[in-house]
């Protein structure tokens, strides 16, 4: 039996990849930089739930939104790449080697690291597949660092309307 956990996770999957595909894709700022917001499933996805389903639904997300944009799995391997290391990335941001995790104890800088960190991580990993050539290498971390910013800011602004660090 499918869980209603299941059934909004999936909803919010859908609700990611069409706000990504018809709505952030159509707004370049300027001119080359696409924000980028669906990775916010995989960052705040809650940590005591069955960790297997929760890298099968990062990687259908990455996997939805290949399909619209034609990259041959690349934002799929990225958004799986950054839910495995999530705990990790986590652990960084906020020196706990407690087995306990809380998005609520952060602190600002804290939570802002792991948002900055995890979106760089997906960027980087995203950039460098499909852009990658030795004589471009200086170019497409540049093209990393505004987009991590860029959608820093786009994340920033969900993460405070939603009020995602005091909910989860």
């Amino acid at each position: 039996m499918i869980s209603r956990t299941l059934i909004t996770d999936i909803l919010m999957i859908v609700v990611l990849i069409a706000l990504q595909v018809f709505v952030l894709n159509r707004i370049t700022i300027f001119g080359k930089f696409t924000p980028v917001i669906y990775p916010v499933f995989v960052m705040f996805y809650p940590f005591f739930r069955n960790r297997f389903q929760f890298l099968f639904l990062s990687f259908a997300l990455g996997l939805g939104i290949d399909a619209f944009l034609g990259t041959w799995g690349i934002n799929a391997f990225a958004t799986t790449a950054i839910a495995y290391f999530r705990t990790l990335i986590f652990r960084t941001s906020t020196d706990t080697s407690t087995d306990f995790f809380s998005f609520h104890s952060l602190q600002w800088s804290q939570f802002i690291f792991f948002i900055v960190t995890s979106i760089f991580l997906h960027q980087f990993i995203v950039q460098y597949l499909e852009f990658f050539k030795l004589s471009r290498v200086l170019e497409i971390f540049l093209n990393v660092l505004a987009t991590t910013a860029i959608s820093f800011i786009f994340i920033l602004i969900y993460t405070i309307a939603f009020k995602i660090k005091q909910r989860i």
